[in-house]
């Protein structure tokens, strides 16, 4: 979806800054900087309790026991390991052995069994892959393992990876119907474009050419599993590595109840009973009694389509729903030239995104970027060079009614346009969360729901500000009282000479 809005002013030539209702989907994709881990079975709305072992009787897979085995003849676990993988509400997920304080280390798990850009350039693959982005490699990596089946060193940590999550790259085109006008649609379908292209170009320039490397044919339903592992599973805060998984660690699963992102290092450490090396060191950000979950917060920034898009599930907290509305300054402006100069001196650039959340108030800056950009008419001295270095302070405060009138205007009629491409109402959506519902229809659900709430929102911020109009205070009256031409009253004070 994206639904174009152009402002314009009586009292000048047209001015053309755009207001956007689709966030760029692929402005941070190659870079998985906001990656952490992925429950193995993705759910919904993930517990804000921790899970007890009246609820883990059912045992854990023959994958699930042999992946451990191979863990513990590696030397990264054993009889005294703090936790052990075991059958969880989300599916799989790390469950304390006993009582564990806050901080307490329970797992750590040396370099040599991280998958990362170095794991593939030491491999076979390793010199074919040199050029291509780190997450290209990693998956190029991750599909050949899995296709040597039980000639891979890997294969008992693949044999656990999920064929699928509830991500929405995975969705079907009748799922994805529901995500009908959201924000979340138009970015995972720009995600699967993306991944597409990406497939392509390495299928024709490393592939193809060397079929001796991949003798198995690789599909493009193969690069989007790797693709949905990589976004969901790989780590990405430890010292100099931006993407890395790590077995075993993967499996823990998020809590929203956790507010803290503290839980991974990366230190030096026994890695065996003669060797040392750099461990990846996990910790509980908050105590646990011995059979409940060990769990952590994925990413306490992201929003829900974020979570969806990447783990395949939302929370229902409301400051996970947001809106991403992008504003733009248009070449055809007449002063194109000097608000870009304007925008980019004050950190941002043509083209802006501001993330707009439930119950909280818009950025400043989204306020000044849409002054700028609607400055115009008798409003324009203030783009002269004279300005330049406290234009962004004025710009703060609202200029002239007729700037403040535009931008109300230009915000709601965007809102209600938004708004018109959703197919259901909130009350409707209201009505579908009561009932059990499929967890990818409950998503949708949530999602489209969180959204419209959120536009609502922008649109009430600025119905109110439109009545507040009359009331006021412009730059001119505000540069009156300063010179002390203007009252307290907005009255206009006239010297009488003596």
């Amino acid at each position: 979806m994206m639904t174009t809005f152009t402002l314009s002013s009586s009292s000048t030539s047209m001015i053309s800054p755009f207001i956007k209702t689709l966030k760029n989907p692929t402005k941070t994709l190659p870079h998985f900087k906001r990656s952490s881990t992925l429950t193995l079975s993705a759910t919904l709305s993930p517990p804000t309790s921790t899970t007890t072992t009246s609820s883990l009787q059912k045992p854990v897979s023959d994958s699930v026991q042999t992946f451990w085995k191979w863990l513990k003849d590696e030397g990264v676990v054993s009889s005294k390991t703090p936790v052990k993988p075991a059958v969880v509400p989300e599916g799989l997920g790390l469950v304390a052995q006993k009582d564990l304080g806050r901080n307490e280390v329970v797992l750590e798990v040396p370099k040599r069994l991280w998958i990362n850009p170095d794991a593939v350039a030491a491999s076979e693959i390793g010199s074919v892959c040199s050029g291509l982005k780190p997450w290209l490699s990693v998956a190029l990596f991750l599909i050949r393992e899995k296709k040597k089946n039980d000639t891979s060193s890997w294969r008992y940590y693949l044999d656990v990876l999920p064929e699928y999550t509830n991500s929405t790259i995975f969705w079907s085109e009748e799922e994805l119907a529901e995500l009908q006008g959201t924000q979340l649609l138009s970015t995972t379908l720009s995600v699967k474009d993306y991944v597409q292209n990406e497939f392509l170009k390495v299928e024709e320039e490393i592939i193809a050419p060397n079929k001796q490397l991949f003798p198995s044919p690789i599909t493009l339903d193969d690069f989007f599993w790797a693709f949905g592992i990589l976004r969901s599973r790989a780590f990405s805060r430890l010292r100099g590595q931006n993407l890395v998984l790590i077995p075993l660690v993967d499996l823990i699963n998020h809590s929203s109840s956790i507010t803290t992102e503290d839980h991974a290092y990366e230190i030096k450490g026994a890695a065996g009973l003669f060797s040392w090396d750099t461990l990846f060191s996990l910790r509980t950000p908050v105590s646990v009694k011995a059979g409940e979950q060990v769990m952590i917060q994925y990413d306490i920034n992201k929003s829900n389509a974020d979570l969806a898009l990447d783990y395949g599930f939302i929370e229902s907290k409301a400051d996970r729903n947001a809106f991403t509305l992008t504003l733009e300054i248009s070449e055809s402006d007449p002063f194109f030239g000097d608000k870009l100069d304007i925008a980019e001196s004050n950190g941002l650039g043509e083209t802006a995104y501001f993330d707009i959340v439930l119950d909280r108030q818009v950025p400043p800056a989204m306020l000044q970027y849409l002054r700028l950009v609607a400055l115009g008419g008798t409003d324009a001295f203030l783009l002269e060079s004279i300005f330049r270095n406290s234009i962004w302070g004025h710009l703060d405060l609202p200029i002239s009614r007729a700037n403040e009138e535009l931008i109300c205007q230009v915000v709601r009629d965007a809102c209600k346009s938004a708004l018109s491409g959703y197919h259901t109402t909130i009350e409707e959506d209201e009505k579908l969360k009561g009932e059990k519902l499929d967890p990818r229809l409950e998503i949708a659900v949530g999602i489209r729901q969180g959204e419209k709430k959120v536009l609502q929102q922008i649109d009430e911020i600025f119905k109110d500000r439109e009545s507040e109009l009359n009331e006021l205070e412009y730059y001119q009256e505000r540069r009156l009282k300063d010179l002390g031409l203007c009252g307290e009253q907005g009255e206009i004070i006239f010297w009488e000479p003596k």
